[in-house]
């Protein structure tokens, strides 16, 4: 099977284990990703989360979380900016998603960082994906 967009993967993968109410997913590594992992763990969105390292390169665990009535934090993630269409801003432009109870993902030249310290920076970037 090939992979033309393993951070839409990642994001199937997450949505897909909320909705089934695991406690952890397993998804395949990449520095993006543990990127965004870090950022969800940053904002909440998950429990906690792991790097656990095999042959073909480690699995990212993720340990989701959810409120008291077992609903998910997360209550969507979508998919922005894709191989096919890449989604640029400015740092002017950046969206606010939900009215800032969710957080956009940015590809910027200081990294991968939330939609909040793109503007903290006064940088633009790509649009990865939102997160509410």
């Amino acid at each position: 099977m090939s992979m033309t967009d393993p951070i839409a993967d990642y994001l199937t993968r997450l949505r897909n284990a909320t909705r089934a109410r695991h406690s952890k997913v397993d998804i395949p590594s990449s520095n993006f990703k543990k990127q965004i992992t870090r950022i969800l763990q940053e904002y909440g969105y998950i429990k906690n989360y792991s790097v656990v390292e095999d042959k073909k390169g480690g699995m990212i665990r993720i340990y989701l979380k959810y409120d008291e009535n077992g609903d998910s934090i997360i209550r969507g993630l979508r998919r922005i900016s894709s191989p096919g269409m890449r989604k640029y801003v400015g740092h002017q432009d950046i969206p606010r998603v939900y009215n800032n109870l969710g957080i956009a993902i940015l590809t910027t030249p200081r990294g991968i960082i939330s939609d909040r310290d793109a503007r903290k920076l006064n940088v633009g970037g790509e649009i990865v994906c939102y997160v509410w």
